[in-house]
């Protein structure tokens, strides 16, 4: 497949804190959001971009067999319907850490939500990560986390992959058919000046790509932990990235502009938006949660 490594800003919406895109085949659309900017994006096949205001911060979505969306709020698990105006929470974990708050979260290949808590202060390592089954069961998987980012997951879905960004840490899990998150193991460790492993996602020969904040790239890592590839891009604090378009040859990148002083703006007049390239290689079609 002929690559095009050309970084075009394909949607400019100057984003405060942009997040979690995610391809929805049945809408031939990529979907993504803005957590502190309260808004959830939708670009169509033809490049036009849609929003909605969102009443309560949402740190992921993803679809639902029976339509719609399920997502990791401030407020907990939910469904959500931006269109229908519908957020409702359905599931709460974490009811007594008022500090807390969903992040990022994604379907695994059998259809299950996983989803990570955070400190939204970013102080305490109160982070957990949760598995929501199609029975609407949620279950904590594990914990002490700073900041949670991911999950992604290998092609056949036996390997899960997990960030803790604040500690530049990636881990692996083998997970089995039934769910269960076993023998953590640390994948990539990053060092001062890699920046931080933030959203990412698996593409179909089963390399990883990741976001990294403060680290102005995306880079591709083999199933061996040799980093492979790297995706410079016009932007300091990408956020994660999702591979979408018909062919799933389109990898979509999304940013932030939080945090960033006036000359750094200046220098990204494109901070926020959601980008796009042609890697050369495809993605994998995304199972929508069976909730």
């Amino acid at each position: 497949m002929p690559a095009d490594s050309t970084v075009r800003c394909v949607a400019d919406v100057h984003a405060v804190l942009g997040e979690g895109p995610v391809w929805v085949a049945r809408e031939a659309a990529l979907y993504w959001l803005d957590i502190k900017g309260l808004k959830i994006f939708r670009l169509d096949d033809q490049g036009h971009v849609k929003e909605w205001p969102t009443p309560i911060r949402v740190g992921s979505i993803a679809p639902r067999r029976q339509g719609g969306f399920i997502g990791g709020t401030e407020g907990g698990i939910a469904e959500v319907d931006p269109a229908a105006k519908l957020f409702k929470i359905f599931i709460d974990p974490e009811a007594d850490q008022p500090d807390n708050r969903f992040n990022d979260g994604k379907v695994d290949r059998r259809g299950r939500f996983w989803a990570g808590t955070m400190d939204d202060r970013e102080k305490q390592a109160s982070g957990t990560l949760y598995c929501v089954d199609a029975d609407l069961k949620c279950e904590a998987i594990d914990s002490g986390y700073k900041v949670t980012n991911g999950p992604a997951f290998s092609p056949s879905g036996d390997v899960m992959y997990h960030n803790d960004s604040a500690r530049q840490v990636t881990y692996a899990f083998d997970l089995d058919s039934s769910g269960t998150a076993a023998n953590r193991r640390t994948f990539l460790q990053f060092r001062e000046g890699d920046g931080y492993p933030d959203g990412m996602t698996v593409d179909a020969e089963g390399c990883l790509w990741i976001a990294f904040w403060d680290g102005g790239c995306v880079r591709r890592f083999s199933p061996q932990a040799e980093w492979l590839e790297t995706i410079e891009l016009p932007v300091t604090r990408p956020t994660s990235c999702a591979f979408g378009g018909p062919e799933l040859d389109r990898l979509y990148i999304s940013s932030a502009s939080i945090g960033l002083d006036a000359d750094a703006r200046q220098m990204q007049p494109n901070a926020g938006g959601l980008f796009m390239l042609m890697p050369g290689v495809r993605g994998l079609a995304d199972v929508p949660f069976a909730g």
